[in-house]
């Protein structure tokens, strides 16, 4: 099956995936249950979407007034999806590391997606915290609400943050656009031969967007704001070191200052320091990538109260 230009027209102020999520599946033939909010950014960001005649890859841009938007569409490449090996997972009490009536934030382990795919029999930790949350209230005729605020890779592990109702999502969202939520990293990196080594702070900055033909896993590196790279910010702290099977590892903190897709693993990698674990990076080879979202410091929505969410980091039987 061929690709095809699907040609939209908007008149008013909207964000640009918002704009795909409403207009684009009847534009394709497509049901509009059947395609996944990250399905749709994905389009975006590998650059298959054009606003008056110039490519956008940021799912944020802002359409304002009248615009034509152009999107580039193969069907059989869009609903192909890689089935891989996720584990099962049933939320429990143990992994809620914080809940009130407004928030839910939980323990992500590692090789579980954040959100339903195309493929629609994948599970997932929202669909887990909706039967979590269900099976705590189940007076309920339906399933409770879940918000969905901001993801982590499905090999990533870490603090992940919900909310309970749709009146502090703009508030929540809010927080994660102007950067008054702080988030802290733990990456296990093992030094590429003549690579840099870092004594104990540094800063990567860089633009960086898709860098990966179309059709091929999706990777991410520097790439240059006229090609439609972003930019990005991490600071790092090198804060010990661990054996990895005989070999010397760094254990590095990563405080997000933007949040682009594998930012810290691409920052990393670039450096000299892939993820251990981080096979499409060139890390070194273990059983898991070894990236975790340790913390989350921000002042709740509601009461205004400042909430810490720590999650520990265990690797081979050591706290990180």
């Amino acid at each position: 099956m061929s690709c095809k230009r699907i040609s939209l027209f908007i008149e008013k102020t909207m964000r640009l995936d918002e704009f795909l999520r409403s207009e684009f599946p009847a534009a394709a033939g497509i049901p509009s249950g059947s395609i996944s909010n990250s399905k749709l950014r994905r389009l975006i960001i590998s650059g298959s979407v054009y606003v008056n005649g110039r490519n956008v890859r940021r799912p944020a841009f802002e359409l304002r007034g009248k615009s034509s938007v152009a999107v580039d569409f193969d069907p059989e490449r869009f609903f192909y999806e890689k089935q891989p090996d996720d584990i099962e997972f049933e939320l429990t009490d143990t992994d809620v590391l914080y809940e009130d009536d407004f928030l839910l934030a939980v323990s992500k382990p590692p090789f579980f997606p954040v959100e339903q795919t195309v493929t629609g029999s994948r599970d997932n930790l929202h669909d887990a915290a909706v039967r979590y949350l269900w099976k705590k209230n189940p007076e309920l005729r339906n399933p409770p609400y879940v918000g969905i605020m901001h993801r982590l890779d499905r090999d990533t592990s870490g603090v992940i943050l919900f909310t309970k109702q749709r009146s502090v999502n703009t508030a929540v969202h809010a927080m994660f656009e102007n950067h008054d939520f702080t988030k802290l990293y733990i990456a296990v990196c093992a030094p590429s031969a003549g690579g840099f080594v870092p004594e104990k702070r540094f800063t990567v900055e860089k633009f960086m967007g898709r860098v990966s033909p179309k059709g091929q896993p999706a990777k991410w590196g520097s790439l240059d704001s006229s090609r439609g790279g972003v930019f990005s910010r991490t600071e790092f702290e090198v804060t010990g070191r661990i054996s990895l099977g005989g070999t010397e590892c760094l254990v590095i903190r990563a405080s997000l200052f933007t949040g682009r897709t594998h930012q810290i693993r691409v920052h990393l990698s670039e450096c000299g320091l892939p993820v251990a674990g981080d096979r499409l990076y060139g890390g070194l080879p273990f059983e898991r990538m070894l990236l975790h979202s340790e913390r989350l410091e921000f002042c709740h929505p509601v009461t205004k109260e400042k909430l810490v969410i720590k999650s520990p980091f265990i690797v081979s039987g050591t706290a990180l």
